[in-house]
């Protein structure tokens, strides 16, 4: 169901840039924008992972001093035939986690010094297992496929403004600035509902792997709470990448409902927590 959304939400994308492409220039122009999309994203697909680990603080650590996460990281990645990630340490007290890389050979998996000193060995498996899989699942190449069709909206958009409109006459003027304010909201709208959605999956997919889905819910549990009273200091540019908003602290993101909710990349804390439940209940599905 989850996989369902995402496919739905990148098809609204595809068509809105198609439209958006066909009014302004017809398809020359949709491809000139999508081009230029592709080559932004194309390299921040490939170089993700280092702007990622840089910008949060993370330094690679050897087995002998994170035994224990080596040894939960080995057994996941076993279970799952996926080759043994790069392993990170971000010194922060504020419990969370996060993966990156384009692909499993070219995976990272990152924590932090809270998470270590909170959790059990259980809940402890279920957010590793969660971020394993984010990278089997190719969530970094759905984001960057997102963020592409994304980027080469606002080019439209913005083309649209300067130009009136490509090809037509009339109110152009006006039709350029509703594209210039909407479609660049619209696409950020859709490219967090994907990131949530991923997020679901993820949540899903650890559970099946560890086979303790309230472990993971008693995780998530420990981790909103400790990143709503403790900072951390992220990049918002990768903040997304983090199992739990590790901005929380500063307010007003990840709220229970109204128009923030729209705006935020992670689901509800309560609602994951809440369909894990379900899952360990034997729900017939997790959606």
């Amino acid at each position: 169901m989850n996989n369902l959304k995402t496919v739905s939400l990148m098809a609204l994308l595809g068509g809105a840039l198609v439209l958006l492409g066909g009014y302004l220039g017809g398809q020359t122009m949709a491809l000139v924008a999508l081009g230029i999309a592709v080559l932004l994203n194309g390299a921040m697909y490939f170089f993700s992972d280092k702007i990622a680990l840089k910008s949060t603080g993370a330094v690679p650590v050897e087995e002998q001093q994170l035994p224990n996460v080596y040894s939960i990281v080995r057994s996941l990645t076993q279970r799952e035939n996926m080759p043994m990630p790069k392993i990170y340490v971000i010194n922060s007290p504020q419990p969370n986690a996060f993966a990156t890389g384009r692909n499993p050979a070219n995976a990272a998996v990152a924590v932090t010094r809270g998470i270590l000193e909170m959790m059990d060995h259980n809940e402890l498996e279920g957010v590793l297992a969660h971020e394993l899989a984010h990278v089997k699942n190719r969530d970094i190449l759905i984001s960057s496929i997102a963020a592409t069709i994304g980027a080469a909206l606002t080019f439209l958009a913005r083309f649209a403004f300067w130009t009136g409109g490509g090809r037509r006459e009339g109110g152009n003027a006006i039709v350029g600035l509703v594209a210039l304010i909407l479609a660049p909201i619209g696409a950020a709208i859709v490219q967090m509902a994907i990131s949530r959605s991923r997020e679901f999956q993820a949540d899903a997919s650890g559970a099946e792997t560890t086979g303790s889905p309230l472990a993971l819910a008693r995780a998530l549990a420990k981790l909103d709470a400790g990143a709503s009273r403790i900072p951390m200091d992220v990049n918002p540019a990768v903040s997304q990448l983090f199992i739990t908003d590790p901005l929380k602290a500063f307010g007003g993101r990840g709220r229970r409902g109204g128009m923030a909710s729209k705006f935020s990349t992670h689901p509800p804390t309560h609602e994951r927590i809440e369909r894990l439940e379900k899952m360990a209940m034997g729900g017939s599905r997790y959606a």
